[in-house]
């Protein structure tokens, strides 16, 4: 699938040591060192194309743009990854409820989405893979999976066993009525009669009436949303044999860990005999006004509408940095206006003909995005150099500062 355009990352100006980034693994709950690499290889869950792209998302993303151009800065090679859920439930039933084709609905979002992401600068992936062109991959997964004994058929729908892997659970910490729980709210069918394990899941579902569905050897269906990730991540990332994890960082919404990324955890582990990621990476949730935001409530913010009303998508990036990604966190005009000052102060001192010293700023920028993305921290150190230039303090290069502040936090000011 065609990706979004090139955001051009500058060099850094300047000598400047750029240390290892730490980032809190959700498997070990503890914020860790990523090790240092030549190519690192990154894995982001992408949407289901039946709604524009909301604040959630775009901080999602951002997150992992954010890490994706701190490993750029350090001199290595990022091999990042993005999938599209182009076919899958929620995508169909939206099409049913509003009269149109599912692939004239997921066409129309997936162009909104590729805008909101150019608008925003979130870097492309190398790789954008939909779901319907990850057929025969995930095919080949579900067979491969069954020579190794963890498939089994209800009527023509086939299941995955998760507790083939003994590391299922690790991720998502949760007891087993949790996670019976949340998988009946987020797509899965626990109490399915035929099932082994209540939280076995679909990895290829047979063709419904009036659905639209895909020759096999499985028969014609269409792929489970775990085993889509898993089979498009180990094709396109092309895992390294002698890694210790087929990947090094996987990541998405906190609300993935479970049941997706640890189902997905589990075909990995069947499939390659290895974990699937060294580093699990979650990026919180976003409500708005105090109130949790989501497709059922009506409250979603879309990033598309935000700019079509006028907002400044940098002032948009800026926000959602400005308080950190592992924090639930609320979107309230409130913040949005505090985000438009601090920004149009930001951008005045950069103008100025006067320009406080820049070389503390960028150190201390630099080193809160090494330490678990603190965005927070590294915009209040902004904010008080921004300060300090206004008040006539002189002696930094606008330029280098301006340079940097587009390479690692994608801030075109």
């Amino acid at each position: 699938m065609k990706s979004w355009p090139a955001v051009a990352v500058p060099a850094l100006m300047g000598v400047h040591t750029i240390p290892q980034i730490s980032l809190t693994n959700s498997k070990t709950l503890t914020k860790e060192l990523v090790g240092k690499k030549d190519i690192y290889r990154m894995y982001v869950c992408g949407i289901t194309p039946y709604d524009a792209t909301h604040l959630g998302h775009a901080a999602t993303y951002l997150t992992f743009d954010l890490i994706n151009r701190y490993l750029l800065a350090t001199g290595a090679e990022v091999l990042y990854v993005q999938n599209i859920t182009d076919i899958d439930d929620p995508l169909l039933e939206r099409a049913t409820r509003d009269n149109l084709k599912w692939e004239d609905l997921a066409t129309s979002q997936i162009d909104l989405f590729r805008g909101d992401m150019v608008n925003l600068r979130v870097i492309p992936p190398v790789h954008y893979i939909g779901a319907v062109e990850a057929i025969d991959l995930v095919s080949q997964a579900v067979t491969a999976l069954e020579s190794a004994g963890s498939i089994y058929s209800i009527d023509q729908d086939l299941f995955f066993k998760n507790y083939s892997s003994p590391d299922f659970g690790s991720l998502s910490h949760l007891d087993k009525e949790s996670m019976k729980e949340i998988f009946s709210q987020r797509g899965g069918n626990p109490t399915l009669p035929g099932k082994i394990d209540p939280l076995d899941c679909l990895v290829w579902m047979a063709k419904r009436e009036n659905e639209p569905g895909w020759p096999s050897v499985h028969g014609v269906g269409r792929p489970g949303w775990h085993i889509e990730c898993t089979a498009i991540a180990l094709k396109y990332l092309a895992p390294s044999e002698s890694d210790a994890t087929c990947i090094d960082i996987q990541g998405g919404g906190s609300d993935l860990i479970f049941p997706h990324h640890e189902m997905c955890a589990s075909q990995a582990r069947v499939l390659t005999g290895k974990d699937l990621a060294a580093t699990y990476v979650h990026a919180a949730m976003i409500g708005l006004d105090g109130e949790k935001m989501s497709k059922s409530k009506g409250n979603l913010v879309f990033v598309s509408k935000l700019i079509d009303s006028g907002t400044d998508p940098m002032v948009i990036r800026f926000a959602l940095m400005s308080q950190h990604y592992r924090l639930d966190r609320m979107w309230t005009q409130e913040l949005l206006n505090e985000s438009i000052v601090r920004v149009s102060n930001i951008r005045k001192a950069l103008q100025s003909s006067t320009i406080a010293p820049t070389d503390s700023v960028i150190g201390q920028i630099i080193h809160s995005l090494s330490d678990d993305l603190d965005t927070p921290r590294a915009l209040a150190a902004l904010d008080t150099w921004a300060a300090d230039c206004l008040k006539g303090s002189s002696g930094g290069d606008a330029a280098e500062l301006r340079c940097l502040l587009d390479s690692l936090l994608g801030l075109a000011l």
